[in-house]
């Protein structure tokens, strides 16, 4: 009987560190690695309406413009719309922060009465008034920053969608096995792309129904808070949460506790119908990915890419993901990462099987 001397152990570890400096070469290259990943986001978006010109026999370089300038005339128009914005709110920021502190004080003044010995310095150092807005921001910024790399992003997305439509024929012509490698990509390509094409547009909703709905309330800025509620709506779990508590700071210092309330009921109600009724029965199962792995996806890819990585998470996992299930000796993984309706079926299956 033969014994290997070579310890179990070894090739998981081996994997564990290729894997840590994959990711510290790639969050080093993130200038870089960034840009080319929001060219393939605005890509995969922009490939069905690219199709569909094609299929109304429009050529396709007329297409490309079409669909480039659409792209072009939206970045403006947010950059405008946002740019304008945050540049009136800032400067209207001190007044509001003074507003809410004066708030915090009466806070205390009103605890106090019923034994509560609160100081009001203590709680404005710990509910700092502009650490939400001031969060929004950042990552507002952080887009910005990223946009600056238009002309870069945009010819990027010139080449891929011109390439697109050569790699199947590119790869069947130098890999043996290309088929299979084409038919994972497909399935990565069609969930990925229908997961964006569904999430844009219930953003686009929530983003409508916010503005129309703080209009009507009388808050400043709904445009803002309407845009940022699009953006944020693409990031999982939290992004809702960090979109609303500035809107509903704002109507507490503007117009008081009612319209807080109220701000806060429309945030809620949209999130509720949007996230929890309509996404789930659009998607499906197209997502497949178990809540806790969306929201540690959100954090790893978030500290990886920052506020891009964030709002891709999804995405990205869902492409590790499919990618784990082509391989039959990574498969597990795949499942740890699904949810418990892909492994009950899994389960199901086996049991059929054996």
């Amino acid at each position: 009987m033969k014994y290997s001397s070579k310890p179990t152990g070894i090739p998981i570890l081996i994997t564990l560190a290729a894997f840590v400096v994959v990711v510290a070469g790639v969050r080093a290259a993130e200038a870089v690695v960034v840009p080319f990943l929001l060219s393939v986001f605005i890509a995969v978006i922009s490939a069905p309406a690219l199709l569909w010109l094609e299929n109304k026999r429009v050529p396709r370089w007329l297409a490309m413009l079409i669909v480039l300038g659409v792209i072009i005339l939206i970045a403006i128009l947010i950059s405008i719309l946002i740019g304008s914005s945050i540049k009136d709110f800032s400067q209207d920021l001190p007044q509001y922060q003074q507003r809410l502190s004066g708030l915090l004080v009466q806070t205390t003044a009103w605890l106090n009465q019923f034994g509560i010995d609160l100081s009001a310095s203590t709680l404005i150092s710990y509910l700092n008034p502009g650490a939400a807005m001031q969060l929004v921001a950042d990552m507002l910024n952080g887009l910005g920053s990223v946009f600056g790399n238009i002309f870069l992003i945009l010819l990027t997305v010139v080449f891929i969608l011109f390439e697109a439509s050569s790699v199947p024929h590119k790869l069947r012509a130098g890999l043996p096995n290309a088929d299979e490698s084409l038919d994972a990509f497909a399935i990565v390509a069609s969930n990925v792309n229908s997961y964006l094409a569904i999430k844009t547009i219930t953003s686009v909703a929530t983003g409508i129904i916010v503005v129309i709905a703080l209009a009507t309330l009388g808050v400043d800025y709904p445009l803002l808070w309407g845009i940022i509620a699009f953006l944020f709506n693409y990031i999982p779990n939290i992004g809702s949460i960090i979109a609303a508590v500035p809107a509903v700071l704002l109507a507490l210092v503007q117009l008081g506790v009612g319209a807080a309330f109220a701000t806060t009921i429309v945030y809620v109600t949209v999130n509720i119908l949007i996230g929890s009724v309509i996404e789930p029965k659009m998607m499906g199962r197209q997502v497949g990915l178990s809540t806790l792995v969306v929201f540690l996806s959100l954090v790893f890819w978030g500290w990886v890419f920052g506020p891009v990585g964030m709002f891709l998470s999804v995405p990205l996992t869902m492409t590790a993901k499919i990618a784990l299930e082509s391989d039959a000796k990574t498969r597990w993984l795949a499942i740890l990462l699904g949810n418990d309706v892909q492994a009950n079926e899994q389960i199901s299956v086996k049991s059929s099987a054996g």
